[in-house]
């Protein structure tokens, strides 16, 4: 029998209109997962406001078994984009965000619920890559940007970094890249919640990088990969001929 919590967010979805067996499933991942009561809040309020606001539907569950690791990677072009991945995730992944969100005094508090990494701007975090390659190493998801900013301009993707290579070598886990089109754009994160969105998340398949353990200190193996991670993610966007670039120590967008 559901909790008294569980059974309030289901007479919600009734009275809301969104499918009962729908919100269900994520009532019934949250009891057998280890969700922290902040945790299943948010992931809750995390998919009405998917599914109501920004009309997205749930994706394909992402690949990969229970309790085993994986490094994620996506495109970033909205503050919310993690909410996305996450409705095809069966636990809470950890995403390396920028430290300056996570110190914020008005938001310091969801991402510390979310067990988000922070994580500095410029080049590789050495702190942040070893929470990162520690926790998909024990079994865990950990999301990453490999553009490493929003993406505010027309190009479908930034040149990327080699961040989420490097963990997923050191960690010995697969990666699996992510697209998601649609998704509110605004100039504020408050504008952004209150912006009508039409989002669709598509989830590719892992990609087995067991030949290039023990690699993980060669640049050249790390820029492969970090093209090969881009190329998958514009391919799940429907350009598979897009040529994805590499993001030098000082490159910047324009106008930064």
């Amino acid at each position: 029998m559901f909790s008294p919590t569980a059974t309030y967010w289901l007479a919600t979805a009734f009275v809301l209109g969104i499918p009962v067996a729908v919100l269900a499933k994520l009532v019934i991942n949250a009891r057998n997962s280890n969700y922290t009561p902040g945790q299943f809040f948010v992931l809750t309020y995390g998919f009405l406001t998917a599914r109501i606001l920004w009309r997205a539907l749930p994706p394909d569950p992402l690949p990969v078994a229970t309790n085993a690791g994986a490094v994620i990677v996506c495109n970033h072009r909205g503050p919310f984009d993690p909410m996305f991945v996450q409705l095809g995730a069966d636990r809470m992944g950890r995403w390396l965000v920028a430290r300056e969100y996570c110190e914020h005094p008005a938001m310091a508090w969801f991402f510390r619920i979310c067990r988000s990494i922070p994580v500095g701007r410029g080049g590789i975090d050495t702190a942040a890559t070893k929470i990162a390659i520690r926790h998909a190493a024990q079994g865990g998801l950990v999301g990453m940007f490999p553009e490493g900013r929003l993406n505010m301009t027309e190009s479908l993707l930034l040149p990327g970094r080699p961040g989420a290579a490097l963990v997923a070598l050191k960690a010995h886990v697969p990666v699996i890249p992510c697209y998601i089109a649609g998704q509110p754009r605004a100039k504020s994160i408050l504008g952004t919640l209150i912006l009508p969105a039409h989002a669709r998340v598509s989830i590719g398949q892992a990609i087995d990088l067991s030949k290039y353990f023990g690699r993980e200190n060669e640049r050249e193996v790390l820029n492969e990969l970090t093209l090969r991670f881009l190329k998958e993610i514009a391919t799940l966007a429907g350009q598979p001929d897009f040529e994805p670039r590499l993001a030098g120590r000082r490159w910047k967008p324009d106008g930064d």
